[in-house]
């Protein structure tokens, strides 16, 4: 089982990310490589999953009453198959399609966490002002205790303000004014805990970063979202305010009650749809989530949509921890532990596989949805469906791992970079005598201070002794730029060799391990 801990450092370190100063580009170096896919005929492959998905899709409606559903799979920015499954509207049968609209719920907060980012990129915020600069209103606010660090920005966006848990509270604000937030704001807040202590997940902090982004930007924030993010994606269909939607496109909302479908009345969009407002289709959010698969991995080429990708790549990065399932299990009832966060409107998690999974989910009366990419392996997927808080986690969990299995999905793979091939080329020549290794060049001066190279020399001598004659030497297999591993093939046995290098230019060996591969 992979380890968590890499990538919990994020959350551990709360480094803060900063943009390059407007104007000046980053040096890089011009012979990487980044990783690509080497599984040919992706899409191919998983076309044989597609009758497989629907009808996964559709037996979900039809346990959990589901009155329409509507579903997409995006592959490699595109989106390569989407469907729907009953009605938007009951009574007039009007059939549920990739082009419906539906209210997203909470799947809105990451445009929000987008549009902040856009900002901080212009310089026109800072993620870690505290913001009472953007709502005054929050300079009265009585913090639990006298040692509280002031609420920033990224507070809240990233659920750690220490304002409570307010699911489903915060569903019913929707159409609030922006003056009813800030009269609520002036009144007082109740705190669970102080700024910065955990994560609780909290709706009334999007508000606030909508009116933040009123306030920085000059415009509405749904303006301002759909000016600066949705237009340049081409979400034309998209909209904030539900009349604004022409009915035989929109999705009525329902909640199952007494063994039948009643209406939910709709909310009108207001100050609070920063945290789950809009309204759009399979079609239009594929656009979105394209963006977001975009931005792996990182690369030296164009950099062309609405918001750098290094700001998604940052976005997609838990800066919270929200939780460890220790007895999590897959779609096919395996245990499967899974680690989870939470990064700039967006949900993280990583499961014993290693996978990670970016995306977020939404749920308001009438409605739930979710959206998922493994950004690894270029799959993702979004289904919407038109009843109350319906859990469509579950069965997009089940839809990718189908998908994997059946197109036999494979994560991009690192080309081995300049330096490790030419330190693991030199370290074959020196084997297994070590002859003139001390002069060679190409160890760190840590290197032989660790562990003298009689020492070294004896346990790579004994290893060849024990798996014989060495007839192949393996493909190098990259972590990283600077670091990798490959397999000495001998005629009873296996030797993995594994070595890291330096951060000086050019890099050196700093540590280079040899045992016996399992068999």
């Amino acid at each position: 089982m992979k380890q968590f801990f890499p990538a919990l450092i994020f959350m551990a370190s709360a480094a803060l990310a900063q943009p390059a100063p407007p104007g000046r580009g980053v040096a890089h170096i011009s012979t990487y490589q980044p990783p690509t896919f080497t599984d040919t005929d992706r899409l191919k492959r998983l076309e044989a999953a597609f009758p497989i998905v629907e009808k996964l899709y559709r037996e979900r409606a039809e346990k959990f009453h589901y009155p329409g559903v509507a579903f997409g799979i995006v592959l490699d920015g595109k989106l390569v198959y989407s469907g729907g499954v009953g009605y938007t509207d009951v009574a007039k049968k009007i059939p549920a399609t990739a082009k419906s609209l539906f209210r997203i719920a909470s799947m809105t907060k990451s445009l929000t966490a987008m549009a902040i980012l856009k900002l901080r990129d212009e310089g026109k915020l800072r993620l870690d002002d505290p913001a009472e600069n953007y709502i005054p209103e929050l300079k009265s606010h009585k913090y639990l205790t006298a040692d509280a660090p002031r609420i920033t920005v990224r507070n809240l966006m990233t659920h750690s303000a220490g304002f409570p848990e307010d699911n489903p509270w915060g569903d019913r604000q929707l159409a609030d004014t922006d003056a009813d937030l800030l009269k609520l704001i002036k009144d007082g807040i109740s705190d669970s805990n102080v700024p910065g202590f955990g994560y609780e997940y909290s709706n009334l902090g999007f508000a606030m970063l909508g009116h933040i982004i009123n306030v920085v930007s000059g415009k509405p924030y749904q303006q301002y979202i759909t000016e600066t993010i949705l237009k340049p994606l081409g979400m034309n269909d998209t909209q904030w305010e539900y009349t604004k939607v022409p009915t035989d496109k929109l999705a009525l909302g329902y909640r199952w009650q007494e063994e039948k479908w009643l209406e939910e009345p709709l909310l009108h969009d207001g100050s609070y749809g920063a945290m789950g407002g809009l309204i759009t289709s399979i079609d239009d959010f594929s656009k979105y989530v394209a963006l977001h698969q975009a931005a792996w991995p990182p690369r030296s080429d164009a950099d062309s949509g609405p918001i750098k990708r290094s700001s998604l790549r940052e976005m997609q990065k838990p800066w919270t921890l929200s939780g460890l399932s220790a007895q999590a299990k897959n779609s096919a009832g395996e245990f499967c532990p899974e680690v989870s966060g939470y990064g700039f409107g967006l949900r993280w998690g990583q499961n014993c596989k290693g996978q990670i999974g970016i995306g977020h989910t939404g749920g308001l009366p009438g409605f739930g949805s979710q959206w998922r990419i493994l950004t690894d392996y270029g799959v993702g997927v979004i289904a919407y469906a038109n009843l109350t808080y319906a859990g469509m986690g579950a069965i997009n969990a089940a839809v990718l791992d189908t998908l994997v299995a059946i197109g036999k999905l494979q994560p991009r793979q690192l080309p081995v970079s300049n330096i490790l091939a030419q330190r693991k080329a030199e370290i074959v020549k020196l084997l297994p005598d070590w002859t003139g290794a001390e002069k060679s060049g190409i160890f760190a001066e840590n290197f032989f201070p660790d562990k003298p190279v009689a020492l070294r020399r004896k346990a790579v001598q004994d290893l060849y002794a024990k798996v014989g004659k060495i007839q192949r030497v393996g493909e190098l297999m990259p972590e990283n730029q600077l670091r990798g591993h490959f397999l000495l093939e001998g005629e009873t046995g296996t030797i993995d060799v594994f070595f890291t290098l330096t951060p000086e230019n050019p890099a050196l060996i700093q540590q280079l391990d040899f045992r016996e591969a399992s068999k």
